[in-house]
């Protein structure tokens, strides 16, 4: 982008170019919000989903019979913490693996 000269303006032509680059600021983030919300519910219809489902982490709802996942991996520290194996490994597991530990020193 070539620079502007603004020397010849004087401060009360500066101040009405500020607020309409102001303006057109808000305008263009608007616009960039629309497209993002219209990608979105693209997305979203392309999959057969809802917007929310999308959104979420846990993704479309479950058809099945709605049992719950039983876990897979304890967490030796803390008993009380585990994981089933799906989604994104908790921080417990993340530092064990990234200190030689592999996913079977967690199996329950």
């Amino acid at each position: 982008m070539s620079k502007v000269d603004l020397s010849d303006y004087n401060l009360s032509e500066l101040k009405g170019l500020q607020a309409e680059i102001e303006r057109e600021i808000k305008n263009r983030q608007q616009q960039e919000v629309t497209k993002a919300r219209e990608q979105i519910i693209a997305i979203a219809q392309g999959l057969g989903i809802s917007v929310e489902e999308l959104l979420t982490n846990s993704g479309p709802k479950s058809k099945g019979n709605g049992k719950k996942v039983q876990a897979r991996y304890r967490n030796p520290a803390d008993n009380a913490q585990t994981w089933t194996g799906r989604g994104r490994q908790p921080k417990w597991i993340a530092e064990g693996l990234a200190g030689g530990k592999t996913l079977d020193d967690f199996r329950i």
